[in-house]
């Protein structure tokens, strides 16, 4: 088992007894269901020394939630990194939000627009993970009854806690494997997260953020690939 995979292991282990109160009436978790996918990401791209960490928040319901994969729009991830195969399903499972796999016909935007930047600057996905690497601060999706998505937010403080704490962990963990120059927090609340372990390291990596990709912003659905460039090459990155 490689380093990565172990750490994901033990992070989705101490989610497992987690449970949550009113407004969350169901949590997937794509570690669980989509683990061996998850596990593909992970040691075909994952391995060695990394030069740049960009984090995400948590899984988008038509990305990471179908494919085990961070920002994970299905095509990114079938026909540009090679990944796909089965996947199971949470139990329970709302009705509203199947899981359907790498069947699944929505499109996750945020990860069509993410990795659409990637894959046009490294057309070869070897290239672009040699010196990056994305993951995801929390693996859990939350929603209300209705189906509609809860981010990590909107639950309650008392019951983050636990959430917040393995997830710091694990991401002290993957920053200790990787040792990227660069942490980059895709949006606010992944840079907070990526600042709060660098003031802990010794070799001082680089923190900043890029906008984020999803379209419930409105800044980013003006050229966010652009804004984005533009970002990662003030920030030295690129």
């Amino acid at each position: 088992m490689s380093p990565l995979i172990h750490a994901a292991d033990q992070l989705r282990r101490a989610l497992r007894p987690l449970t949550f109160s009113d407004p969350v009436t169901y949590t997937y978790n794509p570690l669980e269901y989509a683990w061996e996918r998850h596990c593909d990401y992970l040691e075909r791209f994952g391995n060695g020394h990394k030069g740049v960490l960009l984090l995400g928040m948590n899984p988008g319901p038509f990305g990471m939630a179908q494919t085990g994969v961070p920002f994970g729009e299905i095509s990114a991830v079938r026909d540009w990194m090679g990944i796909s195969g089965h996947v199971n399903k949470p139990d329970p499972e709302h009705p509203k939000r199947p899981i359907t796999g790498f069947s699944c016909e929505r499109s996750e935007v945020s990860g069509r627009r993410l990795w659409g930047l990637f894959a046009e600057r490294f057309p070869d996905p070897d290239e672009f993970f040699k010196n990056h690497f994305v993951a995801n601060f929390c693996p859990l999706v939350w929603m209300k009854d209705t189906g509609a998505n809860l981010t990590p937010d909107k639950i309650p403080a008392e019951s983050m806690k636990p959430v917040d704490e393995a997830c710091l962990n694990h991401l002290e963990t993957v920053i200790d494997l990787l040792k990227p120059e660069y942490l980059i927090g895709v949006g606010a609340y992944a840079e907070k997260q990526l600042a709060g372990i660098a003031a802990g390291i010794d070799s001082q990596p680089t923190v900043g953020r890029i906008l984020h990709p999803s379209p419930a912003s409105p800044a980013a659905n003006r050229d966010w690939a652009g804004t984005a460039k533009s970002q990662l090459l003030e920030l030295g990155v690129w």
